[in-house]
């Protein structure tokens, strides 16, 4: 099980939640450490003191806010959290939106948020209200340092913190050079065959179908070195597909739409046929109707000498 990194309380309205939050992801990354290809030894990232050059210990560093030019303002974790002890002991819910309303482009990082004691009255009520009315919660609360907002929605039987990005961390499109005007036509063919295409790539979301399939390969090559007995070997890649250079622009789009839509029908037929087939095995291996069983002859055992 995770451990909570933060405890406080979750406020709606006057009802004050005793709640901790866990992290909501767990993370795949590949950590590759840095090595001297002279020997393989792992090379390390060095604290010290930018001034005299020395290594110094974990106990002699400070947090320092830089006002001015090589000029800090040295800030202790006691003081920090005593500057709004409400704003960093709480979750505080400050209105409530339709949970359709905010672009997925500003969620950032969900986290649970589990109540101190399981037999909370308080947690059971917010979560059935917020599932009853269709809302999403919008609250303010302070982590490491940060005031961060964040929207409380409800997952499963657990209430959800997800972080969301400021509306000034978001670039605007306005930078962007898109495909607009005049200067770029779609034909109503191609816009019907692309609508068809999509009708036909149409599926239910389903996030267990997708698997970090780099990852596992990555994986592999390790465990293949392993077993080869070459981890300190750099091995020539195998041939395999090229990686995709990019491609100009197609102007013409209804071949590549058909023979798309073609393929994909194509795959269709092939399941089904497969389907088909297999149920006809069936179908012969069963016994015929209506025929009585045929007795099997006696087997005489042999005598032995």
């Amino acid at each position: 099980m995770a451990r909570s990194f933060w405890k406080g309380s979750l406020s709606f309205g006057l009802v004050e939640i005793p709640v901790r939050l866990q992290p909501a992801t767990v993370s795949h990354d590949l950590d590759f450490t840095l090595l001297d290809k002279r020997n393989f030894a792992p090379v390390g990232n060095r604290r010290y003191n930018k001034k005299t050059g020395r290594e110094i210990e974990w106990n002699d560093v400070v947090r320092g806010y830089e006002y001015e030019p090589d000029q800090y303002v040295v800030l202790g974790d006691e003081e920090l959290e005593a500057v709004n002890v409400k704003a960093t002991g709480s979750i505080e819910i400050v209105e409530f939106v339709p949970s359709d309303s905010i672009d997925s482009l500003y969620f950032e990082t969900p986290y649970y948020i589990e109540p101190m004691k399981k037999a909370s009255k308080s947690y059971a009520l917010l979560r059935t209200a917020l599932e009853k009315t269709g809302r999403t919660g919008i609250a303010r609360v302070v982590l490491r340092t940060r005031q961060r907002v964040a929207a409380l929605v409800v997952r499963d039987s657990a209430l959800v913190l997800n972080l969301l990005r400021y509306a000034h961390e978001l670039r605007s499109t306005d930078d962007l050079e898109l495909p607009e005007g005049k200067g770029v036509k779609v034909s109503e063919g191609e816009v019907r065959m692309a609508e068809r295409l999509i009708g036909e790539m149409d599926a239910e979301w389903n996030p267990n179908q997708f698997k970090d399939e780099y990852h596992d390969e990555v994986l592999a090559l390790v465990e293949k070195k392993v077993r080869a007995g070459k981890t300190h070997v750099i091995l020539e890649p195998e041939a395999g597909p090229k990686k995709p250079s990019a491609r100009s622009d197609v102007v013409d789009l209804m071949p590549l739409l058909k023979r798309s839509l073609e393929e994909r029908t194509e795959r269709k037929t092939a399941r089904g046929s497969g389907g088909r087939k297999r149920a006809a095995r069936a179908e012969t291996r069963r016994p015929a109707a209506r025929q009585p069983a045929r007795a099997k002859a006696p087997v005489r055992k042999k005598r032995t000498a």
